[in-house]
């Protein structure tokens, strides 16, 4: 999305001539090549396409196909990317899913199709790569009914290649082969040798459309022996797919063009406008009840910016899906973003906000370039340049009246990375590009850490920490460096003890005198710090008590052991010394510190690590892998079951140390090939085994 093209956008009035499609699979399917050969075949001859940030984010081209419009997008396939691809999902009103015949449908792939599932996305699947050396069209075919469940039917069975490239396909509706052979289709009728193609694929084909056809006698004409006529078999598939509920598979080939016209002829007949699509749920800014929403020109103005990019030449570009009204370049917007209402990152870039601004230019994109327009009705998915202050996931409305879309469920970002500037310019130029990169990026959380002083980005895994990186690096000219991210541990008292703080100086004038007696004891888990005093006999004056428990609780801040704040403890004052005149605040304060600084030994404290409650989602296949390595993490099993949403998986609820976690979210998906996911929560704090304490200590420690 950066150059301009003197091509003009399509002209759209009729939200039912609009196609918002996203390219939806895994890592290596093929989603990007089928993008390009589309683009290639609709726009062919658009500029060529400046390189950017490949597989990291939404690709969107709009293209005029037959009767409608297309605005095709591609979403990445790499895991960390999952937030690009519910961004997608909201961006579109159907998904092709794409699924390599080299490497057949995985766990991976079950994850995603999960995630269309969840949005009620109605979508076809086209199986690519079919030149490939290990292609199997047909054992990718039962791949996916395995991992997809029911309504997977093919339309098309590739049956012939030259020279390791597919130039023939039976179409199963029309009993012909489409042949391919020099990169145009030429349509022959089947011949003897492709029976038993369409007899072992046809009938479950026609059978699964006359189960979604609303014509109840279709399948008693079917069974009676009928042989029905076409027009009426694509009609009720073409109904089939706009509900959500049949999956037609259709062979493409990059290579040669095989099944693309079929394809596109799906998309322009089968999927559904934005009218048939429901819409995310919008109330009103500062809450209320929802509104009710129609993909209406003239309905009140609600958009969504579903993707942010910042271009060099042209500035803050936002990829924007509009839902309802019609938003024009020339009039306000108010956009409004509260993550926060949401269980969404808070913190550095996403603060809530709310600001009446002037978007600049509209336009079409077409995959780096842009159509200019001058509105964008309902249903359509444009780019508005210079949107000052919008977020991805923010909501754009009529200032008149401020609404909010609900984002899609934003991913938890759970691997953190310590990092810290390289130079001292790089130091002053961090603030401003963290804020930069978390306003493109909801799923960014970035931390700065009291307890431990360091910068922690929060990533969803290695993919989003380098994109991060380089982004910082060659965007925003800031230089980092990784160091290993601190976990904050704690110190507290292993059984009870007691200490001397005497503090006596005479240097001309007043002095400094101060005598306290301390004594240090354990409580349960989860007390926090408590003082008393036991003082008799005035001992210590009654004045500076307040002093000796202001000085334990600063001494308890700074650490005794390791330099980390001492809880669960109790500490009593139980006697002292005064001087008349020399005593004072400061010095009882000081004496306080003293009396415990004189009990830091390993024999009197232990530390303690924070310990979270860890809640996995994993495939049954994967389970008792991920349970091995929660044990081996020091993990306690708390308990599993069967996922009720999601059959063939299972949840997981361990507790594990922090320290243990810092890499989890890359081991999780080695583990469960990528269908792993994870959440934590905060559960309390454990003693530290004794030789973790000893690295942490040091080896002086130990003596």
């Amino acid at each position: 999305m950066s150059g301009t093209a003197s091509t003009p956008a399509p002209t759209v009035t009729d939200t039912t001539r609009l196609r918002n499609v996203v390219l939806v699979g895994p890592s290596g399917a093929g989603t990007s090549r089928l993008f390009d050969h589309v683009v290639a075949t609709l726009a062919p001859k658009r500029g060529p396409r400046p390189r950017g940030e490949a597989g990291a984010g939404l690709r969107a081209a709009t293209l005029e196909l037959g009767e409608v419009v297309l605005t095709l997008l591609d979403a990445p396939g790499n895991p960390d990317f999952v937030g690009q691809v519910r961004a997608g999902l909201r961006a579109a009103d159907a998904a092709l899913f794409v699924v390599s015949a080299a490497d057949g449908a995985d766990a991976r792939s079950r994850a995603l199709w999960h995630e269309c599932a969840v949005v009620g996305m109605p979508r076809a699947v086209v199986v690519t790569q079919l030149d490939a050396r290990d292609a199997d069209f047909l054992a990718t075919l039962e791949d996916c009914r395995a991992h997809f469940g029911a309504g997977i039917q093919p339309l098309g069975v590739p049956v012939a290649g030259s020279e390791g490239a597919v130039t023939s396909i039976a179409d199963l509706l029309l009993g012909e082969i489409h042949d391919y052979e020099g990169g145009r289709r030429t349509v022959r009728p089947a011949g003897a040798e492709h029976a038993e193609v369409f007899d072992t694929h046809r009938p479950g084909l026609v059978e699964g459309v006359i189960e979604e056809s609303e014509d109840p006698e279709l399948m008693d004409r079917y069974l009676a022996g009928e042989d029905l006529d076409f027009a009426t078999l694509e009609r009720d598939l073409l109904a089939a797919v706009a509900h959500g509920t049949f999956h037609p598979v259709l062979p493409v080939s990059g290579e040669t063009g095989a099944g693309v016209e079929v394809l596109l002829h799906l998309v322009e007949a089968a999927f559904p406008h934005p009218g048939q699509h429901p819409l995310p749920t919008v109330t009103p800014v500062g809450g209320g009840e929802p509104v009710v929403l129609a993909a209406d020109p003239d309905g009140p103005l609600v958009a969504e910016v579903v993707h942010t990019e910042s271009d060099a030449y042209v500035g803050h570009l936002s990829l924007v899906r509009v839902f309802s009204g019609t938003l024009r370049g020339d009039r306000p917007v108010h956009v409004s973003g509260h993550l926060e209402l949401l269980g969404g990152p808070t913190g550095e870039g996403h603060e809530a906000h709310d600001d009446d601004v002037r978007p600049g230019a509209l336009a079409a994109p077409l995959d780096g370039e842009l159509l200019a327009k001058e509105s964008a009705v309902a249903g359509e998915v444009v780019v508005v340049t210079k949107l000052a202050g919008a977020q991805t996931s923010d909501t754009l409305s009529d200032p008149a009246r401020p609404l909010l879309v609900t984002p899609w469920t934003l991913p938890e970002a759970l691997l953190p990375a310590a990092v810290q500037a390289a130079t001292r310019a790089d130091e002053d130029r961090m603030p401003v590009a963290f804020r930069e990169l978390a306003s493109e990026d909801p799923a960014l959380r970035i931390e700065h850490d009291p307890e431990t002083g360091q910068v922690v980005l929060w990533t969803t895994g290695p993919a989003h920490l380098e994109l991060l990186l380089h982004r910082l690096r060659d965007r925003f000219n800031v230089g980092v460096e990784q160091v290993p991210v601190k976990v904050a541990l704690k110190e507290t008292a292993l059984g009870r003890s007691e200490a001397q703080g005497r503090h006596v100086k005479q240097s001309g004038g007043h002095g400094q005198y101060a005598v306290c007696h301390l004594v240090l004891e354990p409580l349960p888990r989860g007390s926090g710090v408590e003082f008393a005093e036991v003082v008799v006999g005035g001992a210590v004056p009654r004045q500076f008590i307040g002093s000796v428990e202001k000085g334990v609780h600063q001494q308890l801040a700074k650490g005794l052991l390791a330099g980390w704040p001492v809880t669960d403890v109790k500490v009593t004052l139980t006697d002292g010394k005064a001087h008349s005149v020399d005593s004072s605040d400061m010095a009882f304060q000081t004496a306080a510190g003293l009396a415990l600084r004189e009990l830091a030994s390993a024999e009197s404290l232990c530390l303690l690590e924070p310990v979270d409650t860890v809640t996995v989602t994993v495939d049954d296949d994967y389970l008792g892998a991920v349970m091995t390595d929660v044990s081996s993490r020091r993990g306690q099993i708390v308990g599993s079951e069967p996922c009720d949403d999601e059959p063939g998986r299972s949840v997981l609820v361990a507790a594990v140390p922090r320290l243990e976690l810092l890499d989890y979210a890359i081991a999780l998906r080695s583990l469960a090939h990528g269908t792993g996911v994870f959440r934590r929560e905060p559960r309390g704090y454990e003693e530290l085994p004794g030789r973790l304490a000893r690295e942490h200590l040091g080896a002086g420690a130990s003596a």
